[in-house]
């Protein structure tokens, strides 16, 4: 006996509609969870020096001009804070000149790297990328021995830890931002999206 071939679209039809919805929640489910897969490949990347896969994450040029107006800002506030410190202003204003080579520095993949590890560039026109920790090589809590007192005192000096949190800013905006609980210690790096599933880093804001 022939099945009718309405009876077998009409036996189709419910399971090409489940695959429908299965592809697009996983579709969905990937589209919201790839601002974090972007943070991670190029947190990885950066830490290894991989040059050709942190370009494919981040938008130099782009970085570059944030960084520009963020550091001159971060000048300009220092300036107005020592006015009335010549000598200050002499350091300000010799600090204007080197933010070129500070920008360049930072809007490299070591600079990235620094960034996406809690260092960003303070005020000091001259510093240079901090080296981030060995990414082949962290620190294991279990393996670390108990702290004697006097490390204890000598610990307690110490910044207190950093909290990064991450999260949507809109839908096409996705920000890390990095917290001490001191001055200067919190910013952000900012990524937009390209597309539905690509994601770069575009800019940063010091004063978070």
């Amino acid at each position: 006996m022939t099945v009718p071939t309405r009876m077998k679209g009409s036996a189709a039809r419910p399971l090409i509609i489940t695959l429908i919805v299965i592809v697009v929640i996983a579709a969905l489910g990937f589209a919201y969870a790839s601002p974090y897969i972007a943070l991670r490949n190029l947190k990885r990347a950066a830490d290894a020096r991989d040059a050709e896969t942190v370009n494919q994450y981040v938008d130099f040029p782009a970085l570059r001009d944030s960084l520009k107006q963020q550091i001159t800002g971060m000048l300009t506030r220092r300036l107005d804070a020592d006015a009335n410190s010549k000598l200050a202003t002499i350091g300000a204003m010799i600090g204007v000149t080197l933010i070129g080579p500070l920008v360049d520095s930072y809007a490299t993949p070591d600079g990235v790297a620094a960034l996406l590890n809690g260092m960003p560039p303070r005020d000091d026109p001259g510093e240079r990328p901090a080296a981030p920790p060995d990414a082949n090589n962290p620190p294991a809590a279990a393996d670390t021995p108990a702290s004697p007192p006097a490390a204890d005192a000598a610990n307690a000096t110490q910044p207190p830890a950093r909290e990064t949190t991450a999260g949507y800013r809109g839908i096409n905006e996705f920000v890390v931002t990095y917290r001490r609980g001191e001055a200067n210690a919190n910013y952000s790096a900012i990524f937009q999206r390209e597309g539905l599933f690509t994601w770069k880093l575009t800019a940063i804001n010091l004063n978070e």
